[in-house]
């Protein structure tokens, strides 16, 4: 546990430094769980998002894009649920007086039962080596199989008293199994309360006459409403999806774990509209699919599960996450949610407007199922850069920080550095500059010595560092270096634009995803 609480400092503290992540307002003592993207932060993150758009929208022909406004007329949270129960379970520490999620103290418990159970496993598999059946030992083993249940029994009784509403029940559960305050160790804790999680604002010119308005709390309601609108204008045929990135607000009772869980954050949603009936095949279609896409940027196929909801959304007849591997364990970084047709018909109800999908072939109306696919950008982002944050130990005994960010995603895909700030070079340097700023972000970096360049790089998460030196003058070549490996390679300046982009290319990176 202490090796990961030093790894996670290590990646706010490595954000910050390096131009990533700054606490926003932060000559001001900063703001709770608000955070500002720097100059290679934003870069990161706008790699992310249209790495998502391409292979969401470019790359399929019945999926379009759209960008719904922030604002939306009040009655839509309430035609969503969101006004009635979008809610956090809160429970307070008497004696700490730290305020927690009820069902997040009772999920991280759960999650220690499931990490006993991995360490059995990790044993077992050593000591059998290529012999061990994992699925066997996980089914027959008493250890084993007695932390796993207890684990479901523990999520299963959770979903269904919060399901119910039965608080109560959720604080006796938290008693049963002793759970304390993390930071302190107290187990005082209060009655188990619902939090309302929007965030308000008003609407006009005066106080008297301002509508109320709520800050959305996340941005498949703006494609709901404009499911029509877009079926109509595009002559859409089922099945065909809606998709968006945007900014969404939540007044969490916890925000915590840097950029993981704010107030100000931004989704990446696919809403999928498809004929009643089908809607379970679709689910299984983007569960695979939206893993595949995760699985393209190579960050290990085992930091990656699925899990299955215990607990059920008001308009789901079918949910799963992908949790990620984090410093701070497994958590979910996707949803995919087979949400009915709960949200098409709330809204039909409450506008009074049809919202329904007329069928030449079968010249019949119905209101389609919706399969929704929801990545969080922010925790995209935490999961490539904490997973590529690495201290290597070089052969000679010295260490390097890399940051081994999958290169498609670099801010920077390459540094241009001249050996000395003289004799020419530096003007050469500026020259492949020129040329390579057309197509892949790059920058020029003359101060410092050859090696602490590198390493500067290395620390940025730049895949290449082409250095032009005296030999560069007589016959146009470079040295090319590779972050990686830091294999070295001499290469002329016109071989360039085709080594970088061989390496950072969307299509070759996307063509995984496919396979």
């Amino acid at each position: 546990m202490a090796k990961q609480e030093d790894l996670f400092k290590n990646v706010v503290s490595h954000a910050k430094e390096y131009g990533f992540i700054f606490p926003s307002s932060e000559i001001y003592d900063g703001l709770s769980a608000v955070y500002d993207y720097a100059q290679n932060g934003v870069e990161l993150k706008k790699n992310i998002r249209e790495y998502w758009w391409k292979s969401m929208v470019q790359m399929h022909e019945n999926i379009v894009g759209l960008d719904a406004a922030i604002l939306m007329h009040p009655t839509t949270w309430k035609a969503s649920g969101h006004v009635d129960a979008f809610n956090d379970p809160l429970i307070d520490n008497k004696d700490s007086k730290k305020r927690y999620r009820a069902d997040v103290l009772i999920e991280d418990y759960a999650e220690k039962l499931n990490q006993k159970a991995e360490k059995e496993i990790e044993k077992a598999a050593a000591r059998f080596g290529e012999s061990f059946d994992r699925s066997q030992y996980v089914t027959t083993n008493p250890r084993v199989m007695e932390y796993l249940s207890k684990k479901k029994e523990i999520l299963e009784r959770m979903g269904r008293s919060l399901g119910s509403g039965d608080l109560e029940d959720v604080k006796a559960l938290i008693e049963e199994l002793e759970i304390a305050d993390p930071e302190t160790g107290s187990r005082n804790w209060t009655d188990v309360k619902q939090f309302n999680l929007m965030f308000g604002t008003k609407l006009g010119a005066s106080a008297e006459n301002a509508m109320d308005l709520y800050l959305r709390p996340e941005t498949a309601q703006g494609i709901f409403v404009n499911f029509l609108n877009v079926q109509k204008s595009g002559r859409m045929k089922i099945p065909f999806g809606i998709a968006q990135t945007g900014k969404a607000f939540r007044n969490e009772i916890v925000a915590r774990q840097f950029i993981f869980r704010m107030r100000e954050f931004e989704q990446m949603e696919m809403q999928f509209f498809v004929k009643p009936g089908e809607e379970m095949k679709w689910y299984e279609y983007w569960k695979q699919t939206r893993l595949n896409w995760h699985l393209s940027l190579g960050l290990g196929s085992g930091n990656y599960r699925f899990h299955d909801h215990e607990k059920l959304a008001h308009y789901a007849n079918a949910a799963a996450d992908i949790e990620f591997n984090f410093p701070f364990g497994f958590k979910e970084l996707e949803g995919i949610h087979s949400r009915t047709d709960f949200d098409l018909k709330a809204h039909e109800q409450y506008s009074g407007k049809k919202l329904q999908y007329f069928d030449t072939e079968t010249n019949a109306n119905y209101t389609p199922y919706v399969v929704e696919t929801s990545v969080g950008l922010d925790r995209m982002f935490l999961a490539v850069f904490s997973n590529s944050l690495k201290e290597e130990v070089l052969e000679d005994g010295s260490t390097r920080t890399v940051l081994q960010l999958p290169s498609v995603l670099a801010p920077t895909k390459a540094a241009v550095l001249p050996l000395v700030k003289k004799e020419g070079l530096p003007e050469v340097a500026r020259e492949i500059i020129e040329a390579l700023k057309w197509d892949f972000n790059v920058t020029y970096d003359e101060k410092d010595a050859v090696g602490r360049r590198y390493r500067r790089q290395d620390a940025l998460g730049t895949p290449f560092c082409i250095t032009v030196d005296h030999q560069t003058l007589e016959d146009q070549t470079v040295t090319i270096r590779h972050r990686d490996s830091m294999k070295q390679d001499r290469v002329a300046i016109a071989q360039l634009k085709g080594i970088i982009d061989d390496e950072v290319s969307m299509r070759n990176w996307l063509m995984k995803a496919k396979n």
